[in-house]
């Protein structure tokens, strides 16, 4: 796949990752890799490690065992919306100018070429003339195209989404999807956390089916076999209340 100049996404390889969440287990003994320019979706049950997964490859949770090679810098994370707080009194723009946070750091001034890059991402994202609204007056699809815009903004070459068309309304839905292929396109590594395993069969080429170990990681359709979610229906549903430690032991 041809990439525009600059864009080199790194292989991102995990070695029996194992990060604990509150104390108790969240990703089990987890080994694999993310292919450079590859487009995955990460799905499991709730309390499957996903997005803790995520925070981990972004540097942002530590591994309790294991590690992570291949990602450090090179990442830019969209978090659940509901993570966030949209009382804070931002503006649309200033939003978006946190994703050049890596090239300003946090004492440099914003260049003029800065705003107009910002103003040019809101636009990408349908929001041209929402540069001054406060973001606590947004609906919950034009938040998340705000978010997306910052994305555009960061320009990392590994883009992991956690959740990003999760109640928003068909038309934003299609639209952040086309982003998402647009990245894939330009030879970024897209990494997504999913519950819609419909769209994951129909828009995304490989999959990472999760249920704290992973029961499935490559082709969507190997990976989402009936087998495997079956498994990881039955794993959810036996897990314990309140273990603070990995119980899992290597077979003799």
């Amino acid at each position: 796949m041809s990439r525009p100049s600059g864009i080199h996404p790194p292989e991102i390889r995990l070695t029996d990752l194992t990060v604990s969440y509150g104390r108790r287990p969240a990703v089990h003994h987890l080994s694999g890799r993310f292919a450079p320019g590859s487009l995955t979706a990460v799905v499991g049950p709730n309390g499957a490690g996903k997005s803790t997964l995520l925070r981990t490859l972004a540097g942002l949770q530590r591994p309790e065992a294991g590690r992570v090679e291949g990602a450090a810098g090179q990442v830019a994370l969209l978090p659940q919306a509901v993570a966030l707080d949209r009382a804070f009194p931002v503006s649309c723009l200033d939003l978006v100018l946190f994703g050049l946070w890596g090239e300003s750091g946090a004492f440099r001034a914003i260049t003029r070429a800065g705003h107009e890059r910002a103003r040019a991402a809101l636009a990408a994202v349908g929001l041209a003339g929402f540069e001054a609204r406060p973001i606590g007056s947004l609906s919950t699809g034009q938040f998340q195209r705000v978010l997306f815009a910052r994305l555009l903004l960061q320009d990392a070459p590994v883009i992991l989404l956690d959740e990003p068309f999760n109640a928003l309304d068909a038309r934003t839905a299609a639209d952040l999807l086309a982003m998402v292929h647009c990245w894939h396109g330009e030879g970024r590594t897209v990494i997504a956390v999913l519950h819609d395993l419909e769209l994951v069969r129909r828009e995304f080429p490989e999959a990472l089916l999760l249920a704290r170990d992973c029961l499935g990681w490559g082709p969507t359709e190997e990976a989402l076999s009936a087998a495997n979610r079956l498994r990881a229906r039955m794993m959810a549903e036996a897990w314990a209340a309140g273990p603070e430690t990995c119980q899992r032991r290597d077979a003799a």
